[in-house]
C-alpha cells in the first residue's frame, strides 16, 4: 500500500478519498463479480500525475484500477481484483484538445463524456460514430477502448475504429504515443506544422493501439485519445421496418450496408425498443404490445452537395430491395416514429439509463458472430432462458452490423430485479450457462468480462500465453488491474 503522504506528493490531498462510503461505491457494480473494497480513490488532473502514480505503484507493488466513466458500472472490470488497490479515477480529466472538421478527427481526455463531446463535434460540423444510447456518465475514451459497437457500420473500416491515436502510460511507467502521434516531435510540435493524430497504425510495424483496446486497463492507463469522426449530414431521412421474421430483416440490412446506402443501421426486438422509449416498466409493457417482434432502423443521409437528390436516389434503390423481400419501410411503428429513434440514437440515454428502466438491473451477454448464425443463436438463448424460468419474451436483443457488415454484434439484455436475491442468482446462472452454450454455437466473445472471462479465454491457451508475454513486457510488476482478463 502506498503511504498517504507519498500520494499527496503526486495528487492534491483534496483529490484523494479514504472515506468508507466513497470506497464502497467502487467496491462493486451491477455485475456478479465478488466485491472488493479499494484502499483509496485518487483523482489525477493531468497525465504527469498519472505517470507518477504508475511509477510509485511499481515501487510499492500496489494495484491500480483505472476508471473514467461514472456509475453505474456493469461489467466488473472496474471492481478491484485484489485488496489494497487504488482506484485511479480519471473522470476529472475533461479537456477536449481539438475537433478538426477538415481531417474529421477529435481528441479528448478520458473524463469527457458523450454528452460533452457531441455538442463540441456538432459545433465543428462533425458527428461521432458512437454506440447506441450510452449512459450519460459513459466516457468516450472508455467506450472506444472497450470496442463498443458503433451505429454507423458504413464508416467502420476496422474493428478498432473509431480509435485513431492514444497517449498511454504503460504499467512499467513508460509514456508512449501510438500511431501517427508517436512522432516525430511532441504533440504541440505536430500541431504547429498542421499535423493531426488520425492514423492509428505504428509506430513502425506493430499497431500498439490494439494492445490497449479490450485490455480492461491491464496494460496501462490512457490519458488522451483521438478518434475519427464523420461529417454532419445536411439532410437525414430515417425509416423503420417491422417484421416477425428476423431473417428477412437481416437480409435487408445486409443489402443496405453492402450498397453503402445508409448511415445508422441496427435491429432491436420489441423488449429493447420499448425499454429505450419508456420512462417506467409499466409504460414499457404497454408500448411493447404495439410493436412488432423485430424492428430494423436505418437512416439515409445527404451532405453538402445535392443532398435531396442523393437521399431520393437511395430511397428509391432501397424501396426496390425491400419490395423483393416483401418488406415495407415506413416512418413509424407502434406509435414510435423513426425520427424519434434517430434523435435518440445520436445522443446518450436520458436518466435513468434505459437498461435499468424495466426492472432496475441488467446483465448483458454480447459477442461477435456471422449473419447466418444469428437466428439459431437467438433460438439457443430463448431455450436456455425458458429452461431457467426466465421468460424469453422479456429478453432484450440488439443486433448491430459491424465493419461494413462483415460481422455482427449480437447482444442479449437480461433485465431483472436487483432486490430479488433469487432472481439475481437465476440471471447469474443463466448468463454463465448461456455463454458456454453460445460458444459451442459459433459465438466469438471478443470482449470477455467478469466471471465468464475464464470460461472464454481458457479455450485458447496459445492466445493466453501471448497476452501474458505482453503483460510481462508492459506491466512487469502486475500493478495494472490484476485479476482481469487472463491475468
Amino acid at each position: 500500500m502506498i503511504p498517504r503522504d507519498r500520494l499527496e506528493q503526486i495528487v492534491d490531498a483534496k483529490s484523494l478519498s479514504y472515506e468508507a462510503t466513497v470506497l464502497d461505491d467502487y467496491a462493486s457494480d451491477m455485475s456478479f463479480v465478488n466485491p472488493v473494497r479499494p484502499a483509496c480513490v485518487a483523482r489525477p488532473k493531468q497525465a504527469a500525475e498519472v505517470q507518477q502514480l504508475v511509477k510509485l505503484a511499481n515501487e510499492t507493488h500496489t494495484p491500480l484500477i483505472p476508471v473514467s466513466s461514472g456509475s453505474p458500472h456493469f461489467r466488473g472490470d472496474t471492481v478491484p481484483g485484489n485488496g489494497g488497490a487504488i482506484i485511479v479515477d480519471l473522470s476529472g480529466m475533461k479537456q477536449i484538445m481539438f475537433v478538426d472538421r477538415d481531417r474529421r478527427v477529435a481528441m479528448c481526455e478520458p473524463g469527457v463524456t458523450f454528452g460533452e463531446l457531441i455538442p463540441a463535434a456538432r459545433k465543428a460540423g462533425l458527428r461521432l460514430n458512437m454506440p447506441l444510447m450510452p449512459r450519460s456518465t459513459k466516457s468516450v475514451v472508455a467506450s472506444i477502448l472497450e470496442r463498443e459497437p458503433v451505429t454507423l457500420p458504413k464508416y467502420q473500416w476496422d474493428a478498432s475504429d473509431p480509435l485513431a491515436c492514444a497517449g498511454v502510460c504503460f504499467g512499467n511507467g513508460a509514456e508512449f504515443r501510438t500511431g501517427q502521434a508517436a512522432g516525430p516531435g511532441t504533440l504541440d510540435e505536430q500541431w504547429a506544422v498542421g499535423g493531426m493524430q488520425k492514423a492509428p497504425y505504428g509506430p513502425g510495424t506493430p499497431s500498439l493501439h490494439r494492445l490497449i483496446q479490450g485490455a480492461q486497463g491491464t496494460m496501462g492507463i490512457v490519458t488522451w485519445l483521438s478518434m475519427r469522426c464523420e461529417l454532419l449530414p445536411a439532410l437525414e431521412q430515417p425509416f423503420v421496418v417491422g417484421s416477425s421474421n428476423l431473417d428477412e430483416l437481416l437480409e435487408l440490412a445486409y443489402w443496405l450496408i453492402r450498397l453503402s446506402a445508409v448511415n445508422e443501421c441496427f435491429i432491436l426486438n420489441s423488449s429493447n425498443l420499448a425499454a429505450m422509449f419508456s420512462d417506467s416498466a409499466a409504460e414499457g409493457r404497454k408500448l411493447k404490445t404495439t410493436l412488432p417482434a423485430w424492428t430494423l432502423f436505418y437512416a439515409v443521409a445527404g451532405y453538402e452537395y445535392f443532398p435531396e437528390e442523393r437521399v431520393s436516389s437511395q430511397i428509391s434503390d432501397i424501396t426496390t430491395i425491400a419490395q423483393r423481400l416483401n418488406l415495407e419501410a415506413v416512418h413509424a411503428v407502434g406509435g414510435l416514429t423513426a425520427n424519434a429513434i434517430l434523435k435518440a440514437a445520436q445522443q446518450p440515454s436520458a436518466d435513468p439509463y434505459w437498461k435499468l428502466r424495466p426492472q432496475g438491473g441488467c446483465q448483458d451477454i454480447f459477442y461477435i458472430t456471422q449473419r447466418e448464425k444469428i437466428t439459431r443463436q437467438i433460438g439457443v438463448m430463448n431455450e436456455l432462458a425458458d429452461r431457467s424460468c426466465y421468460s424469453a419474451a422479456d429478453l432484450g436483443v440488439y443486433i448491430q452490423p459491424m465493419v461494413q457488415g462483415s460481422s455482427y454484434h449480437c447482444e442479449f439484455n437480461l433485465f431483472y430485479d436487483v432486490a430479488d436475491a433469487k432472481e439475481c442468482n437465476r440471471v447469474k446462472e443463466l448468463s454463465e450457462s448461456a455463454t458456454r452454450s453460445l460458444l459451442n454455437h459459433g459465438a466469438f466473445f471478443s470482449r470477455p468480462y467478469g466471471n465468464s472471462a475464464g470460461t472464454i479465454l481458457n479455450r485458447d491457451a496459445a492466445s493466453i500465453e501471448v497476452l501474458r508475454t505482453f503483460k510481462r513486457i508492459f506491466d512487469p510488476n502486475n500493478v495494472m488491474n490484476p485479476g482481469k482478463v487472463c491475468f
